[in-house]
């Protein structure tokens, strides 16, 4: 029975196996560098606005295979469910192999066992190789990305540490059960690609933020908080502010939510959202108009004085390996449900 499988499962396997290790050769080659060029930013800067510009230029000039890795750890699990899962069970029902060999004295449990004890260890430990690989290879950049795509967000969170194994360990186990259910190859792909990707975007959006307690917290407005500051109209209109999604000392935080507040403590505007402050643009810190962008600090502090404040909620970043493990047991348990009915319903409901 496991000649068998394998002798189905090989195809796959070796093409799986052979993209992993050139990924991985080719992180391998070119981490040390990224590593070393970070070190010498970080030795160069100095704690002002220089080691800012650092990050900015180290990102940017990365941007593009730090979106691509990331987006193929996030794709692998997909991928799993939809050509390894799907397939697996209902490629049989529809051919009426199964029934061959349930009459050569194989049980139905050790039929369904075997296939998914040796495609899902795959699946598994292709994940983990690729999950930890890119992991290790992206922390400079990790360190240096904008809040949007710090290593708590939801677009890079999904793409590091354990849980890639997590999300392809479901992914495989949802794409068999889906199969033995539908008994129909192509529906049951489409309905597993279909579940998976609506999964995925709840867990992030309804279950991720609760994990732990957010914390809420009342911040000063600087340069790291503070998205912008623009003058409406020609030497006279009123100053506009906005905030951006990240906190002063959290560098790397998943901001939930952030709010301007006025000097009474009403919000006034939400994050990225602009609202007029009663600064003068016609003296003080915050003029002239041309002065702004190079004399921000004075105009933070301006604003500042004037009672205006950041209310932010958020995920510091110290809670990504906890987050990280609960997560990934929470697919844990899933997988271990869509087991057990696929057991089920291959011994009471499959003919």
């Amino acid at each position: 029975m496991i000649w068998l499988t394998w002798r189905q499962f090989r195809g796959s396997a070796v093409m799986t196996a052979a993209v992993l290790v050139i990924l991985t050769v080719v992180l391998a080659l070119t981490g040390p560098d990224l590593a070393s060029q970070y070190a010498t930013g970080i030795a160069d800067c100095t704690p002002d606005n220089t080691c800012d510009q650092f990050f900015d230029r180290f990102f940017d000039g990365h941007q593009l295979p730090f979106l691509a890795v990331s987006l193929v750890v996030l794709a692998l699990p997909a991928m799993v469910g939809l050509f390894w899962g799907a397939p697996l069970i209902s490629r049989e029902l529809e051919a009426g192999t199964h029934l061959l060999v349930w009459n050569q004295s194989v049980t139905r449990g050790r039929w369904l066992a075997v296939k998914l004890g040796l495609t899902g260890l795959a699946a598994v430990a292709a994940a983990c190789v690729c999950g930890l690989a890119v992991t290790w290879w992206s922390d400079p950049l990790d360190k240096s990305a904008f809040a949007d795509l710090a290593q708590m967000a939801p677009p890079v969170f999904g793409a590091r540490g354990i849980v890639p194994m997590g999300y392809a360990a479901f992914a495989f186990v949802l794409g068999v059960a889906v199969g033995m259910l539908v008994r129909r190859t192509l529906p049951a792909m489409a309905l597993t690609l279909a579940a998976f990707a609506a999964i995925q975007i709840a867990m992030p959006m309804l279950v991720r933020p609760h994990l732990m307690p957010p914390v809420t917290s009342t911040f000063e407005i600087g340069n790291v908080n503070g998205g912008g500051i623009h003058v409406e109209g020609q030497g006279g209109g009123p100053v506009y502010l906005s905030l951006r999604a990240a906190v002063p000392g959290n560098a790397g935080a998943w901001v939930l939510s952030g709010d301007l507040l006025d000097p009474s403590g009403r919000t006034i505007a939400g994050t990225g959202e602009e609202a007029p402050v009663p600064v003068s643009v016609t003296s003080g810190p915050c003029a002239p108009q041309e002065a702004v962008p190079h004399g921000l600090d004075a105009c933070w502090a301006e604003i500042n004085r004037l009672g205006y404040r950041q209310q932010a909620t958020y995920q510091p970043l110290d809670r990504f390996w906890p987050f990280q493990w609960i997560e990934t047991g929470i697919y844990a348990l899933l997988t271990l449900g869509l087991t057990w009915l696929s057991f089920w319903w291959v011994r009471r409901r499959l003919s």
